[in-house]
């Protein structure tokens, strides 16, 4: 017979491998809205410690299940990709101690003594349906809000890594997400988990007291609050006015494959079929030609008089990314990964250089003080990041765009940053090829769509291989590249993207950022100084 410790820890390893299905490749979003409770009430009547652990077992099963795309990178020790297989481990093991604080925070703030060692579980359910309903709705809310700050805090922390936030999972559900547009998608995931929360409290109410009214307690407020919610969402979907002005943009996605970005050899002809297949695109009679990160191989001599006679044949606007240089003050060359947009007579009329680098992809932490550390990754000396945002102005288009390279798209806080009051919509340049053909890219992109949302104009990506396509400021996927039936394979597209109504205002989001982020921060703080300790005053604490 196995031990109460094994069927907790084995519940909550299913409960991460639940929630890794609401992502893709299976992307089952019921799921977000189940396995945040499982994963919480697997650890009901546990100690402190055995709550951590139990958390930390689903956060682990759950990242290593969802980021095995990790595992593609072309980097390998005699065929074995021992170096992506340490980054996948590693990585999976960080952000498992967010779901480990969790799980042990969700537990320690509790408003009733329910996990003294040796309480039979039967016991301990007692305990946990004899608190009061108001506290367990308090409860709830707390738990949702421990969740989004800890989900906020890991975007930010050691420059941020927020893959697959909970939120993102609900990406189809659109009069859902457009709440993304008042609280960021930080509020779509205190949403969820909420529910969840109160969805596993009433179960265990109704399996110890099955009356109806009894479990309706613990779900009347999010429900009610999901009610207006998806009311909300749909108003806001069905009133998107119609745009006034269109711009066309060809899209070229060449999926070149990351072995051949590594080639210097390789570079002349992989330079020449991006030519033939923007040839091909600019039949569409383009405005903006775009082409996405590692497109060119570097801005030698050649390749400049390459671009000169695509543009003398040609004359739209071009926007690619490079690699780019300066000299600092302190006599240190400076390398950036940059975007540039060039004028239909050549001009390079704006240069933004990436601000949010990947960790041990573009720069490695701490290597003064650990040089050993440039053997574990390609980067080099790394590249420097860049410290200020770069609007890109469409003269004579009477437009103006703003660019975000590589994952950057993942993180709100740097969408809104690029977000004026004039920007008509974000482009997204990213090489998505280190990962193969896999869900890498679907995730990056259903992620990328909230900034959408978010902002409330278009968001337009253009990669490497998959997924190149357009999204609309109520976060609808438009239009998707798919050449020979494969989002992967090399094409383009050439979409008329709708520029900003001038009398439509900017989002509740975009005006005032993170509140809802912070505010759930702040609130988990409160709650762990206060929260339990205020309430175990009260008399009707002793009800069993």
């Amino acid at each position: 017979m196995h031990s109460p410790a094994a069927r907790r820890y084995g519940t909550a390893a299913v409960g991460g491998l639940l929630l890794s299905t609401a992502f893709a490749p299976a992307e089952i979003a019921g799921a977000a809205w189940v396995a945040p409770g499982l994963i919480l009430f697997c650890a009901v009547g546990a100690t402190g410690a055995a709550a951590f652990r139990a958390g930390f077992v689903a956060g682990l099963a759950h990242f290593l299940s969802s980021l095995y795309w990790l595992l593609a990178m072309p980097f390998a020790w005699h065929g074995i990709p021992l170096a992506p297989g340490l980054a996948w481990l590693a990585l999976s093991a960080y952000c498992a101690l967010f779901f480990a604080l969790w799980v042990w925070f969700c537990w320690r703030i509790f408003p009733g003594d329910i996990a003294r060692p040796g309480f039979p579980l039967l016991t301990v359910i007692d305990k946990f349906v004899s608190t009061p309903v108001w506290k367990r709705a308090g409860w709830a809310i707390l738990c949702a809000s421990a969740w989004t700050a800890l989900e906020f805090a890991r975007g930010l922390f050691l420059s941020g890594f927020p893959w697959n936030f909970l939120g993102v999972s609900q990406y189809r559900l659109l009069p859902v997400i457009q709440l993304a547009s008042i609280t960021g998608v930080y509020g779509v995931t205190f949403l969820v988990v909420w529910f969840s929360v109160a969805i596993g409290s009433a179960i265990l109410v109704l399996a110890r007291n099955p009356t109806l009214q009894r479990g309706w307690g613990d779900v009347a407020l999010p429900l009610l609050t999901l009610t207006w919610v998806v009311g909300f969402g749909m108003s806001k979907c069905l009133s998107a006015p119609l745009p006034a002005r269109q711009l066309r943009v060809a899209l070229v996605q060449p999926s070149i494959p990351q072995t051949l970005i590594f080639d210097p050899g390789a570079d002349a002809e992989r330079f020449g079929e991006v030519i033939a297949l923007s040839e091909r695109a600019l039949e569409s009679k383009a405005d903006v030609l775009v082409w996405p990160e590692s497109a060119v191989p570097a801005l030698t001599v050649e390749n400049q008089q390459a671009i000169g006679r695509l543009l003398g044949s040609h004359p739209v606007w071009l926007l690619f990314c490079a690699d780019s240089s300066e000299m600092l003050h302190s006599n240190a060359m400076a390398v950036y990964n940059s975007s540039f947009l060039v004028s239909p007579k050549g001009s390079v009329e704006g240069i933004y250089h990436k601000r949010r680098l990947v960790i041990f992809g573009e720069y490695i932490p701490l290597v003064r003080w650990l040089p050993f550390l440039r053997w574990l990754t390609p980067v080099g000396d790394g590249f420097t990041p860049g410290d200020r945002v770069v609007p890109f102005k469409l003269t004579g288009l009477a437009a103006s765009i703003s660019t975000l390279i590589c994952f950057e798209d993942a993180f709100p806080q740097e969408a809104r940053s690029h977000t004026g009051a004039d920007t008509d919509f974000l482009v997204n340049l990213t090489n998505d090829g280190w990962f193969g053909d896999g869900p890498e890219q679907k995730q990056h992109a259903v992620m990328a769509l909230f900034r959408a949302v978010e902002n409330g104009i278009p968001l337009v990506r253009c990669t490497n291989n998959g997924l190149t396509c357009w999204v609309d400021a109520q976060g609808r996927t438009r239009e998707v590249l798919e050449a020979r039936g494969s989002i992967y394979a090399a094409g383009f597209i050439a979409p008329e993207i709708p520029l900003r109504d001038p009398n439509r205002g900017q989002t509740f989001y975009n005006q005032h950022g993170d509140w809802f982020g912070w505010g759930c921060c702040g609130m988990s703080v409160l709650a762990l100084l206060f929260w339990k300790r205020n309430l175990s005053t009260d008399p009707r604490d002793s009800v069993l």
